[in-house]
C-alpha cells in the first residue's frame, strides 16, 4: 500500500456547491460530488477559518491552562489557550494575539509543533499548535463576553487529568501527548 496522500483513485470531485447557512463563525455548505466509481453523493460540511493552540511554558517548567465554559456541552473544560484565526491573519500572529488576550502573557520564543485537523468528516478546521517560552506577564485583554480562568500546572499533573478523563478537549489532549513524547522540544526555535 502506498503512503501517497494524493491518491487519485480515492479523490472525490466537486460538481456543485450551495451555501446552507452563513454565520459569524461557521459557514455550512452542501456539495454534490463525483465519487471515484463515477456515482454522485452529497457532502455537507462546515467551512472554518482555522485556529491556533498555544502551549505556554513558564520558567519553572509549568504549563499555562485555562478553564472555560463551553456552551454546546454545558460544562467547564480545561484547555490550553486557543483562538480563531482572523481573515488575513497569519497563524503565528494569531497565537501571539490570543496568548496575550487570554492569559496576559507575551512570549519571547515561539516554536511551531504541528497542525491538527480535529473534525475531518465535516469541517475544514485546522489548528496550528505552538509552544511559547520565555513568558512575560503584561495583563490579560479578554474579548467582550469571554470569561476564562488561567492557571499553571506541571505536565505530570496534566497527564494525570488526561488519564482520569478530566481533560477531554481534543486539541489539549494532543498537545499534552506531544509534550509528553518530547515532540515540542524537537521543534524549538
Amino acid at each position: 500500500m502506498t503512503s501517497d496522500p494524493e491518491r487519485p483513485d480515492l479523490r472525490e470531485t466537486g460538481l456543485d456547491s450551495e451555501d446552507v447557512f452563513r454565520g459569524r463563525l461557521l459557514h455550512v455548505k452542501r456539495d454534490t460530488v463525483r465519487l471515484p466509481d463515477g456515482s454522485e453523493a452529497t457532502r455537507e460540511y462546515i467551512v472554518h477559518p482555522g485556529a491556533v493552540m498555544i502551549m505556554p511554558r513558564l520558567p519553572d517548567g509549568k504549563l499555562l491552562f485555562e478553564r472555560q465554559f463551553r456552551y454546546p456541552h454545558q460544562r467547564v473544560f480545561i484547555e490550553f489557550p486557543a483562538g480563531k484565526i482572523d481573515a488575513g491573519e497569519d497563524a503565528l500572529a494569531t497565537a501571539k494575539r490570543e496568548l496575550v488576550e487570554e492569559t496576559g502573557y507575551t512570549a519571547a520564543r515561539w516554536a511551531y509543533v504541528a497542525t491538527m485537523h480535529p473534525l475531518i468528516t465535516y469541517s475544514t478546521e485546522h489548528i496550528a499548535i505552538y509552544t511559547a517560552d520565555e513568558l512575560a506577564y503584561v495583563g490579560a485583554r479578554l474579548d467582550p463576553g469571554e470569561f476564562v480562568e488561567t492557571f499553571a500546572a506541571s505536565l505530570e499533573e496534566a497527564l494525570g487529568w488526561l488519564d482520569r478523563g478530566e481533560v477531554t478537549d481534543a486539541k489539549t489532549m494532543l498537545g499534552l501527548l506531544l509534550l509528553a513524547r518530547g515532540a515540542a522540544a524537537l521543534r524549538r526555535a
